[in-house]
């Protein structure tokens, strides 16, 4: 089940296990964004908490072609923005830069890399941004990431390499120079870390007990609070006591202030152990990259087996139902009746065709069964010539869409392989066609355009159909590199 499946589901029955699953899925990705931002581990879990939070609530707003990973992952950069924009008013700037400033490797690694990542994918535009998501933060396949973003493996490989090339443009222009081969080793390694053992139980409670509509109330502005309230509280108590006036008043202020010079005196070598305990995270993660990510795949993978087992005993149980009510409803169901009359309809349809070889054409042989039966279903009936004219027309609509989409896809595949030319005759793109595309669908159509194919508009047709075989319906196809277009004759 994908996400918005699971969501879907959680929606409307408030499945527990549809919402943990989720959280399970996303929850490494959503952690490391906001660990990046505020760097507080304890601020990243509330945060993170808030983001799934927010999930929950929009749930029913979210859209059937939603990518959930990149909508969470925009969710959470801008809420762990907010958070630490208010969490830097309370920092001491001077003391973060130099820390920084000593931190700065002579050579790019994740530590370099870390800090420019969300700004730098912020200047990709969505689809780039969803690719390096799907491929590095989720750690989907290119199949996977080809099937999500509706495209093939190898365009998916193709976006996803100039999604990181842009990165490494981006990073360079900051001044960390890295390969693209080494940035993507780097992403694959670090984008993602683990999240702390527990969040995503506590998570799943919070909005299962009715955390997510009393959630509403509770703001960023409270998690900030949270992870400073000593500060706050010495901060409060100064501003109590300066109302008074006397000696009294002064000395608990001075007395605060000390307090205060302590706990930050406290907090340097603190700070000084973090971050070498960074650096030398930083090293390992570097000497380990390709154990770490078969072990990542491992976990998720076992982790699996269990969710599987469930789903393919259910799945029998379901499909031994549905042949059972099948075999019982199958005298009176209304639907098996309608599918029969369709069915009687195609074959008259096809019947006629054959009658009026004219206005047959080679591309109804990619016309499938589903294609044949919309033809019909169109159709209030099949009772005269211009009924049976008008669904075949339908029918052949449909089968020079499909070798449309084949053809779009032989000229990407052609200019590939040709440094950007199109071909000159358009049999040169048969070694590139499905094999049930023949020469003569091809000489059906006539080719527009020649030379390079950055120098032809995007709205400028490919390839054109030479002739109408019903001067009544027919209308006369264009086909372009990303869509289709039709005209009178």
């Amino acid at each position: 089940m994908n996400d918005l499946e699971l969501l879907r589901r959680y929606e409307r029955e408030r499945c527990e296990d549809s919402f943990a699953e989720l959280v399970s899925r996303h929850l490494d990705l959503v952690y490391s964004v906001a660990l990046r931002q505020v760097q507080s581990p304890q601020m990243a879990e509330e945060i993170t908490q808030s983001v799934f939070l927010i999930m929950a609530r929009n749930a029913s707003q979210m859209k059937p072609d939603t990518i959930l990973a990149a909508w969470l992952y925009r969710v959470t950069r801008r809420t762990a923005v907010n958070v630490a924009r208010a969490e830097s008013r309370r920092r001491v700037r001077e003391q973060t830069a130099q820390d920084l400033a000593g931190l700065k490797p002579e050579s790019p690694d994740w530590a370099g890399i870390e800090p420019l990542l969300d700004e730098a994918l912020d200047k990709l535009n969505e689809v780039d941004r969803s690719a390096i998501l799907l491929r590095f933060f989720e750690d989907k396949s290119l199949r996977e990431v080809g099937q999500m973003l509706g495209t093939s493996e190898e365009a998916a490989r193709k976006r996803v390499n100039r999604a990181v090339d842009q990165l490494r443009n981006c990073m360079s222009a900051r001044g960390v120079v890295v390969s693209s081969a080494g940035l993507a080793a780097v992403l694959a390694a670090n984008a993602v870390q683990a999240a702390p053992i527990g969040l995503g139980p506590s998570i799943c409670t919070n909005a299962l007990l009715g955390g997510v509509h009393a959630s509403k109330t509770v703001t960023i502005a409270k998690v900030i609070a949270m992870t400073t309230i000593q500060k706050t509280l010495l901060t409060a108590t100064i501003a109590a006591l300066a109302v008074g006036a006397g000696i009294h008043e002064r000395h608990q202020v001075s007395s605060l202030r000390s307090q205060l010079q302590v706990l930050r005196e406290q907090q340097e070598p603190m700070t000084a152990d973090l971050l070498a305990i960074r650096r030398e995270r930083d090293d390992a993660t570097n000497r380990l990259q390709l154990a770490d990510a078969q072990i990542q795949q491992l976990r998720r993978a076992t982790a699996a087996i269990p969710k599987l087992r469930g789903d393919l005993t259910r799945w029998r149980n379901t499909a031994d139902g549905l042949a059972t009510a099948k075999a019982s409803e199958a005298q009176t169901d209304p639907t098996d009746s309608m599918a029969k009359a369709w069915a009687a309809q195609v074959k008259q349809l096809k019947q006629r065709a054959d009658e009026w070889p004219g206005r047959k054409i080679p591309e109804l042989q990619l016309v499938t069964d589903q294609d044949w039966f919309d033809a019909v279903g169109q159709s209030n009936s099949l009772a005269s010539d211009a009924d049976f004219r008008e669904a075949l027309d339908r029918a052949r609509r449909a089968g020079k869409n499909k070798l449309a989409a084949m053809m779009q896809q032989a000229f990407r595949n052609y200019t590939d392989a040709n440094d950007g030319q199109l071909p000159t005759d358009l049999s040169q793109l048969q070694p590139f066609l499905d094999p049930s595309v023949d020469n003569a669908m091809l000489q059906r159509y006539q080719l527009l355009q020649t030379g390079r194919l950055s120098d032809v508009p995007p709205n400028q047709p490919l390839v054109t159909e030479i002739a109408a075989v019903d001067d009544q319906f027919d209308e006369r196809y264009f086909i372009m590199l990303n869509a289709t277009g039709a005209s009178g004759w």
